[in-house]
This record gives C-alpha cells, structure tokens and sequence, in this order.
C-alpha cells in the first residue's frame, strides 16, 4: 500500500501522504490547491466537523430562509461556512507561516466532507497497519 491517500470529486480534493516531510495534507478545489502541515490538516479537519455539527444543530434555530455565516480557528487556520444550514459554502485561510485562502461552493461542500471523513480513516487504517510492521 502506498503512503499516498488522494480522495477527489468534482470541484474539490483531499490528500495525504504520511512520508513527506513537512506537508503531509494537500487541500484543493477547482483550480487551486494548497499543501498542508499535520498540524495545519488535522485543525482543518477537526473544525470542518464543528461547523457540519454547528449547521445541523442552526438547522433547528432558524426559519428556511434564513441565512447563516459560522467561523471557527486555531492558531494555524480560519475557517468559515456561509449560507443556509442544509447548503452553505465554506473557506478556508492559512494564517501562520506562508499564507493561503481557498473557498468551495455549496454544491460540493457536503461531498467535500465525506471526502475528509474517508481520508481520515484511510489514514488511520494506514498508520495502524505501519505501526504493527
């Protein structure tokens, strides 16, 4: 098995390579892309899954047409959805070391997510399977 983990779909993509030596993650849409730290992919990651959380939780606040715009950060990354709670987009800024901003649009957000959930635990399986060699 390869060290390498590259989940895409149209108008976005996910990587991972667990032998580079400093940037580890790879994130991209349509026509960008941007290397990762660990660090930098894993508080992508995790704040991703609070603002999913957060929008099915405002699902429940807010009448159909309301509009919603949500941030979480770390010290290495911003990350805001904007839109409706069941189709909003989001955007991402680097904001430690070299800097990066990358958007995806609603209509590809919800696969973005299930691209990131499968990444991770292809990641996991991988460093699982390495660890017991």
């Amino acid at each position: 098995m390869s060290d390498r983990l590259l989940t895409k779909g149209i108008g976005w993509r996910i990587g991972w390579n667990g032998a580079a030596p400093i940037y580890k993650g790879l994130l991209g849409g349509e026509e960008w892309a941007v290397e990762l730290t660990e660090a930098e992919f894993d508080d992508f990651c995790r704040l991703f899954e609070q603002l999913v959380e957060t929008m099915k939780m405002m699902a429940q606040e807010l009448m159909d047409s309301e509009r919603i715009a949500c941030e979480a950060e770390s010290d290495l990354l911003w990350l805001e959805v904007e839109g409706y709670p069941h189709a909003y987009s989001l955007r991402l800024i680097l904001n430690h070391g070299r800097c990066c901003e990358g958007n995806w649009p609603e209509e590809v957000v919800t696969e973005l997510f299930q691209g990131v959930q499968t990444t991770l635990a292809k990641r996991v399986a991988f460093e699982r399977t390495n660890s017991l060699q």
